[in-house]
């Protein structure tokens, strides 16, 4: 009698979860190389500002040009990501960033500026959704909240590299030289994924976009108690990530290699918490708990980054402040796909994401603003706390409302 023999089922169960987990890291590299660029701005600001001449005001408008495209592309880009598929939206929105910021180490006049902002906007937005979506689709359902606190992980767990390294690699290097680089890494990354990720979420070709269904979403309740939440996240996030090293260095005396070592220590433990926020929110089934408990500590760090001038207190502080700011991410994302419709993830997550960089906008450009005129940025930190006392009232409205799939 002959005995057929068949391969061992675990072996190609292996190599899944070898393409799973090479897929989830290139994801998150690419991530990374992204939010090298963009953290490089704020981190050198002091540095591009003495440079070309620019005020505060000017300063933040080069963020307000990026973010105010990337807010407007954010439902067109969530809706492409399910129309055309996740991975090529991916990797065109990677291309055009790192194409730009190596443009932008070559450029002195702020008009330029303003314009290479303004595009790189556009195509930072096309990583947002179709990001997260690449990211959910790999790992189960009820893993969502930790899958998206994940992506996002790789973002800070540049910024640690950057904000170390960063201050005294400028100095023999110079910011344009560091852009460059950032750009060059970037390209090589992207072409590992392009020939190596998984291939992500499908499009569906057949199906338009829908003014309707947009209409439908914002006429919902539920979409602007979601949108008030999300504008507040982005405008902490955007605020103190682009303004806290210039604000250290300007009203607390310390040094440029001091501040960044302060905001690579809020890094360090941002990128794991990321993370954790997802895995607490998804083993408690309780992200609006995740979600309330974190904007409540915020408005408190907000609040004494004002007052203490000790740096081993203001350690503290980047500590707490670099735990909670992104600490509920995945658990928000994962409630407003979960209320407001899985059909459309893209749309659903470009939508809220388009509130969220409105709040990002306002705060980077008001916080210049609110500088240039009164000369410090107490107000702005106040602003921020009570914004965050805002959003938790917005979470408890958001634990009495319906989903709108069963409304």
């Amino acid at each position: 009698m002959v005995v057929s023999q068949k391969k061992p089922a675990p072996a190609n169960g292996d190599a899944n979860d070898t393409v799973r987990v090479g897929s989830v890291a290139l994801v998150i590299l690419c991530q990374s190389t992204q939010a090298l660029i963009y953290g490089g701005i704020a981190l050198f600001l002091p540095l591009i500002q003495r440079d070309l001449g620019l005020s505060f005001t000017q300063a933040g408008t080069l963020a307000a040009a990026s973010t105010i495209v990337y807010a407007l592309m954010q439902i067109p880009s969530g809706h492409f990501a399910d129309r055309v598929g996740a991975k090529p939206m991916f990797l065109i929105g990677l291309l055009g960033t790192n194409l730009l910021a190596f443009s932008f180490a070559h450029l002195d006049h702020y008009g330029m500026l303003l314009v290479n902002q303004a595009l790189s906007g556009g195509f930072r937005s096309l990583l947002f959704a179709p990001g997260l979506m690449l990211m959910s689709a790999l790992f189960p359902p009820e893993r969502r909240a930790t899958a998206m606190g994940l992506y996002v992980a790789g973002g800070f767990s540049s910024n640690v590299l950057l904000n170390t390294l960063g201050p005294s690699l400028v100095g023999p290097l110079g910011w344009r030289v560091l852009f460059m680089i950032f750009s060059a890494g970037g390209i090589i990354v992207l072409l590992s994924y392009w020939r190596f990720g998984a291939s992500g979420p499908r499009g569906s070709r057949t199906d338009p976009l829908s003014l309707a269904e947009i209409l439908r979403l914002f006429r919902s309740p539920l979409m602007w108690v979601i949108g008030a939440i999300q504008y507040v996240r982005l405008a902490i996030v955007s605020g103190l990530s682009f303004w806290l090293p210039t604000f250290l260095v300007l009203e607390k005396g310390y040094s440029l290699q001091t501040a960044g070592l302060l905001v690579a220590l809020g890094s360090a433990v941002t990128a794991p918490a990321n993370f954790l926020g997802g895995y607490v929110s998804d083993r408690l089934r309780s992200p609006l708990l995740v979600i309330g408990s974190s904007l409540t500590l915020l408005a408190f760090m907000n609040v004494l980054l004002v007052h203490i001038t000790n740096l081993w207190l203001l350690a503290g502080v980047f500590i707490v402040n670099g735990i909670f700011v992104q600490f509920y991410f995945g658990p928000l994302f994962a409630v407003q796909i979960q209320m407001m419709g899985r059909q459309r993830a893209g749309l659903t997550t470009g939508c809220g994401n388009f509130f969220a960089n409105l709040g990002s906008l306002s705060c980077a450009y008001c916080l210049g603003v609110l500088k240039d005129a009164t000369g410090s940025f107490k107000v702005g930190l106040y602003s921020l706390a009570a914004l965050c006392l805002l959003a938790l009232v917005c979470t408890i409205a958001l634990s009495r409302m319906k989903p709108i799939e069963s409304a």
